[in-house]
């Protein structure tokens, strides 16, 4: 029996050992006012930068460095085509160009010979006009046979394809041993790291939407900060709506292009409801809340926004009257049903 005892104080003050203890925080009043309510819409993502690869060249597929999935760096290099007999060429070509290099040297040499003699009269005009014909007629070739050798190169560097900008490669069109043509697509690359959003919305909306101001946007689980970019002037005449322009960056978020968003826009009629300050509103357990300080403990309830009204946010949750205390600071630290202790209204 006396175990039984000495073993339930053990456990009593572990327990009490374990339980979190009081939390410091900071509460604000809930008030009452007028606001803009918020009205839900939902969009579509698409990738900001989405390109089509293509060969300029044709030729058999020699090196193929990518599989779809692959995050590619810019400047990587994708696929080489066979260029050994453009390679032949450009070796032929530059010993041509040699030789005239130094065709052009000597007949240079002549004409300024003959160009002396003119001047004391030792040779007749017909000498001198043969001399001076050569020389342009070497230099000429020379200025021919630099320009077939650049052509040659810039097919040669036709001859292989980079990746324009980091992404991920989102198609495969072409493997070793095939024949590349000219023009046709080798694969898809999309940055994933920039992003535009596309809602379509009334036309009320559309011009309460400040250019570049920074909107929240929802994708999945996650709030994005995005920005306007602009209004496309080419609306649905079903539903008489809009598309508009979002953009923003992601950068080691994982979106599909096609992916689901949403954002909450002010209506303009006004609605009673009740104001805190945003500082109260957190997201805990993938839900927005807030802790109202109940006689001493942290009651935790859900609300939905409602609407903005600068460092104030109006909201409606179950059991939120006016006159509650809500927390404001160290809420991030609070947990449900725990001790709390106010330092400050």
């Amino acid at each position: 029996m006396i175990k039984k005892i000495l073993l339930s104080m053990i456990m009593g003050i572990s327990i009490l050992a374990a339980a979190p203890g009081a939390a410091l925080i900071e509460v604000d009043t809930i008030k009452k006012g007028e606001v803009n309510p918020l009205q839900k819409f939902v969009g579509t993502v698409n990738f900001d930068k989405k390109s089509t690869l293509a060969s300029q060249s044709s030729g058999l597929v020699k090196t193929v460095t990518f599989e779809v999935g692959d995050a590619i760096k810019k400047g990587k290099v994708l696929i080489k085509i066979d260029s050994e007999l453009l390679d032949a060429k450009i070796k032929s070509s530059m010993a041509n160009l040699e030789i005239s290099n130094i065709k052009l040297k000597n007949a240079n040499k002549d004409f300024l010979r003959y160009k002396r003699l003119i001047e004391t009269k030792s040779i007749t005009a017909q000498e001198y006009d043969t001399s001076l014909l050569e020389f342009n007629s070497a230099e000429q070739n020379v200025i021919s046979l630099k320009a077939q050798l650049k052509e040659l190169k810039i097919q040669k560097a036709q001859k292989v394809v980079y990746a324009p900008f980091d992404g991920i490669i989102v198609e495969k069109n072409i493997n070793i041993g095939e024949w590349a043509s000219e023009g046709k697509s080798i694969a898809t690359l999309v940055n994933t790291a920039s992003i535009e959003i596309i809602f379509n919305l009334p036309a009320n909306l559309v011009s309460g939407l400040k250019s570049k101001k920074i909107y929240e946007i929802k994708i999945a689980n996650t709030i994005l900060k995005a920005k306007f970019h602009s209004a496309i002037p080419k609306g649905d005449k079903l539903t008489r709506t809009f598309p508009v322009k979002f953009k923003a960056n992601v950068k080691n978020m994982f979106v599909f292009d096609g992916q689901e968003a949403s954002v909450n826009l002010a209506k303009n009629a006004k609605m009673e409801s009740l104001i805190i300050n945003r500082d109260a509103v957190i997201n805990r357990f993938g839900s927005q809340v807030v802790f109202v300080n109940n006689k001493g403990a942290a009651l935790m309830i859900p609300v939905k926004v409602l609407g903005y009204l600068g460092k104030d946010i109006a909201i409606a949750g179950k059991g939120l009257v006016e006159g509650m205390s809500v927390v404001v600071k160290g809420n991030e630290r609070v947990f449900p049903n725990q001790p709390v202790q106010v330092i400050k209204n």
